[in-house]
Formats: structure tokens, sequence, C-alpha cells
């Protein structure tokens, strides 16, 4: 939920990934309609503790003085981020609690519409975007679909892997097997992701090869496309493959989706930050590394499934 109009964006990934937490225990989650809602809700509270979060000093002063990273995200996206019991939780925000503990800070999540994120943390609305964004040269360079200039772009730091997924109604009624198969079907997904790109990329193959585009029905949010699946209005839905996985486990019990094939075009998600925010952006690369050394990480996926997307190492801005 691959922001630019390009992915969570190209049949090239998402499971990818994740968002920010607290520090010393607390946590501040606030959940909003869209991007320009003002309204909050907490989590948590607690007093700021910098003791014991060794790397403090590596935050720019601003930072340092308010205690507060603002992280914007489109908590729609088990089990990635999502709303539960009116707090924002899953993948990023536990991994966000860690990167907290490293940082001594807390991170207050804002949720809103994924197309926003980006332009909404270039404007000084959030000082991060977390939300299984897909790291891409597209968004790093501020590009659209055709490669014209929209704006400066963004820095990413990586922190999780993912793929492309195909999933579908229980039994898999259209015999579905891979993305390819999708040729003169309908498909249902989220609108300015990668994996919409994924489709788009795969329709114009189709074509090439003489058969039936794809006909996408690209929706709002990832909600809207799994029920145009389950009604049958769509013969598969394309999302990251570990939010499709958690889909399967647990829509009706397990009753109501299915995975069908692998995991194809695997690459990073990262936390999005502008890229006149270098120190920012090198404090939460080194947090980064921090939790995967201290195994904090690890537990932090394998509690949410989504062990597969771990990776060794972080990286800027390492997406193609």
């Amino acid at each position: 939920m691959t922001a630019s109009t390009t992915r969570r964006t190209t049949a090239r990934t998402r499971i990818a990934a994740v968002g920010a937490i607290a520090v010393a225990g607390s946590l501040l989650l606030t959940a909003c309609g869209d991007q320009t809602d003002s309204s909050s809700q907490e989590s948590g509270s607690g007093k700021e503790t910098k003791s014991g979060a060794p790397l403090f000093e590596k935050l720019p002063e601003k930072y340092q003085k308010s205690g507060v990273i603002k992280v914007g995200t489109n908590a729609e996206y088990a089990p990635m981020e999502f709303v539960e019991n009116g707090k924002i939780v899953g993948v990023d925000p536990d991994l966000a609690e860690a990167l907290g503990k490293q940082l001594g800070v807390k991170f207050e999540f804002t949720s809103g519409s994924f197309e926003g994120l980006i332009t909404a943390l270039n404007t000084g609305r959030h000082d991060i975007a977390m939300s299984s964004i897909t790291d891409n040269k597209q968004r790093q360079e501020g590009l659209d679909e055709s490669g014209k200039k929209l704006g400066k772009g963004v820095d990413f730091v990586d922190y999780f892997l993912a793929g492309t997924a195909v999933y579908t109604k229980k039994g898999n009624p259209e015999g579905i097997n891979s993305i390819e198969d999708l040729c003169g079907k309908t498909a249902a997904v989220q609108r300015a992701t990668t994996y919409e790109k994924a489709l788009e990329t795969q329709s114009k193959a189709c074509t090439d090869a003489g058969e039936k585009a794809i006909k996408i029905q690209a929706f709002e949010n990832d909600t809207e496309a799994q029920t145009r699946v389950k009604a049958g209005g769509a013969v598969a839905g394309v999302n990251d493959y570990p939010v499709a996985v958690d889909l399967a486990r647990k829509a009706d019990g397990g009753k109501a989706f299915e995975v069908v094939g692998e995991q194809v075009d695997a690459g990073p998600f990262g936390i999005a930050v502008n890229k006149d925010n270098t120190g920012l952006r090198d404090a939460l690369k080194e947090a980064v590394d921090a939790i995967i050394a201290d195994g904090s990480y690890q537990k932090v996926l394998d509690k949410w499934g989504a062990g597969t997307g771990a990776i060794d190492k972080a990286a800027i801005n390492g997406g193609k």
C-alpha cells in the first residue's frame, strides 16, 4: 500500500515492509480518513527517554528537541500496517517501535491515501513515509510513468524485501496460476501501486503476444479490490506477497481467498525521506542496521509471519 503513481510501483514488489513507533514504551498512533484530516488517536503516552538510546545523538537537532518523528502511512495493508481497535498496528509500527528505542524518539503515525504519501512528505506534513512503499528509481527521481519530472523525488532507507503475488477466490474457479494467465480477464488492484504497474506491464505483454489485454480495475484502497474479487467481478487480485498471504490466511477464516503461483519481481520496501533531510535519512539507516543486529528486527517479522521479507543490511536508494 510499492507515493507517486508508480507503486507500492511495477510488477516489481511490495512485501515487502515498515513504520515507526515510540521509545520507552510510548506509542502515539494516529488514524485519519485522508491526508488533510487533523483528527488523531493515541495508543499510548509517556515520557521520552533518551537514556539507553544509543543513536540519539545521530539525529538532527530538530528531532532531538521535539522527541517526535511524524510518519505518513496508509493503514489498510495488513499485516504491514492496519487499524485494529482504533490503533495502527502491524509490521511497520512494530519495527518503528524498535527503531524508536535506538533513536530515543517517538514515531507518530498518521494514515491517509497511499497515493498522497510522497506529496505530503515533500510538503512537510510528515517527516517520513513508512507504508510498504517500493523503492524504485521513478520515486527516487520524482518521475511519472512516462518519465516526466513531477517533483524532486525522495530518498529511501530500505528495510524489507517483497514481491508481487496473485490471489483468487478460494478454489481458484478460473484456474489462474500466474499473472500471465490474466490476459483477457479482469483483475482488481489498488491504484498507484507497483502491482498496478505490474498488471499494466503484463497487459502490454499480452497484446504484444496477440492476446487480449487485461481488464484492470483500480480502486482507491485494497479493501475495495478484495471485495471485487470476492464478489466475482474480477477473477483475481494482485498485491504484495506478504499481504496476499495474510489475506488468504485470515479473510473469512481462510475461506475467502488463496494465493496462486510464486511471488515475482521481489524488490525493497523503503522508508521515504525528503532529499534535503539527509541527517534523518542516515540516522534511520543506522537504526535499521542496529535492530537487525540485535535481533529485534527478525522478532517483529516472525511475529507477523513476514520473515521471508527479511534483509541482512539496510541500504539507501537500493531500488531499481
